[in-house]
């Protein structure tokens, strides 16, 4: 493992895509914070930059230089919640404006998977994470359902959890004050 993350950071930092596991299906990412490779991410999942992409922070305290105002409410669910859970947040800073919806808000989960926090602290930015498919098209449960067009288009493929299977996206909440609205159950 220590390998892959030596070169996934490699790659990352020269504003590559990697395909990886996460907590939830299989991702495809590259550094959040660098507008031209969240370009590559949107160009390899011919997908429209108008729709957001969910970004991933190894700690609370990641998390706080990129957001203005953590609601307690949000603390709350990042520590009680068992399920995968991504919370979209106002006021985002310091992050790829394309990374950004249009509404000034951003998606952000703190994963609870092994390598994508080890990865994460050793690269010390968050990275993006969306699923490895064409947009439109059905998500991976598995690394063999992944398309032939991602995998030639991706930059680099972490060796890691090829036989896993998952077809559980995270949950995407939005708080508003106290309530919360579940956007992907």
């Amino acid at each position: 493992m220590d390998k892959d993350i030596s070169n996934v950071i490699q790659t990352l930092a020269s504003g590559k895509t990697i395909l990886y596991p996460t907590d939830t299906v299989w991702g495809l990412g590259c550094d959040a914070t660098n507008r031209k490779a969240v370009c590559k991410i949107f160009k390899l999942k011919n997908r429209e930059e108008s729709k957001s992409l969910v970004v991933l922070v190894s700690s609370l305290e990641m998390m706080r230089n990129y957001i203005l105002d953590i609601p307690e409410k949000a603390i709350q669910i990042i520590k009680t919640y068992e399920k995968p859970t991504t919370i979209i947040y106002h006021h985002p800073k310091g992050l790829a404006s394309n990374v950004i919806a249009s509404d000034n808000t951003v998606a952000i989960r703190i994963p609870k998977h092994e390598f994508c926090l080890q990865l994460i602290d050793r690269f010390g930015k968050p990275i993006v994470s969306t699923s490895a498919n064409i947009s439109g098209g059905t998500t991976p449960s598995c690394f063999s359902e992944i398309s032939q067009s991602i995998l030639e288009g991706v930059d680099y493929i972490v060796n890691l959890e090829r036989d896993k299977r998952t077809d559980k996206s995270s949950t995407i909440i939005k708080l508003i004050g106290d309530d919360i609205e579940v956007i992907r159950a």
